[in-house]
């Protein structure tokens, strides 16, 4: 934690205390058994599984055949083996995907999330728009987990899932200038991404592997449940 010589004592202070709150509950750290039993395996699991059903050459070839609902239905289904999303949130999404232009408005946007080659930031937005737009006819609220929940389980070498109370809670227990952005949006995605890899940072002698392992150490600062 060499950076800690450029942050105020009270900074200093919440960041250790951040840390020995993770330690406490998880001796080994990220390497901890039940570390892995209860905050990674499951995600990692349907991280290997979505490279089995959706890595890119799968995706595009089922985009190729215009086979947008499988894509739909696989992208679902993986995710419903998490417990990323709440079930209103899941039923939204099948919802928004039952008529042939809902899956196909979902799955090319969520190709160019994962695989295009704009910016990142264009590709968020896109994405963000995209699931929207399939909500709007229910009257749902797009929320940030329904924006964040694949990329993170696709690619969680890159992408990170954000709930917004855990984020800010463990934002303030961290003592980070994190600016709660209520409705999804790349400003706000962006400053989540940096967040994330300011916990890298500063966590590198614990050798987190990605965005999994720096998700939990928020929900650990975050949640009610620790």
């Amino acid at each position: 934690m060499k950076q800690f010589h450029r942050l105020t004592s009270e900074v200093k202070d919440l960041r250790l205390k951040s840390r020995n709150k993770f330690m406490k509950s998880y001796k080994a750290g990220f390497y901890d058994e039940n570390y892995k039993s209860k905050e990674r395996d499951f995600k990692w699991s349907a991280h290997e599984k979505w490279q089995e059903v959706l890595n890119k050459k799968e995706f595009r070839s089922l985009m190729t055949k215009k086979n947008y609902q499988e894509i739909a239905l696989r992208a679902l289904k993986v995710e419903s083996s998490t417990v990323l999303l709440f079930s209103s949130e899941e039923k939204a999404l099948h919802n928004g995907v039952k008529t042939p232009e809902g899956a196909e408005h979902f799955a090319k946007g969520l190709y160019q999330l994962l695989y295009g080659t704009a910016s990142m930031e264009i590709r968020f937005n896109l994405w963000v728009e995209c699931v929207g737009s399939l909500l709007k006819k229910q009257m749902r609220t797009l929320t940030w987990p329904m924006v964040t929940a694949f990329g993170f389980i696709a690619q969680p070498e890159t992408h990170a899932y954000l709930k917004p109370i855990v984020t800010k809670n463990a934002a303030l227990n961290y003592g980070f200038d994190y600016k709660d952005q209520p409705e999804p949006n790349w400003e706000g995605y962006r400053d989540y991404l940096e967040f994330c890899e300011q916990i890298k940072l500063d966590l590198k002698d614990l050798k987190p592997r990605d965005m999994i392992d720096v998700q939990s150490f928020l929900s650990v600062q975050g949640s009610s449940e620790y």
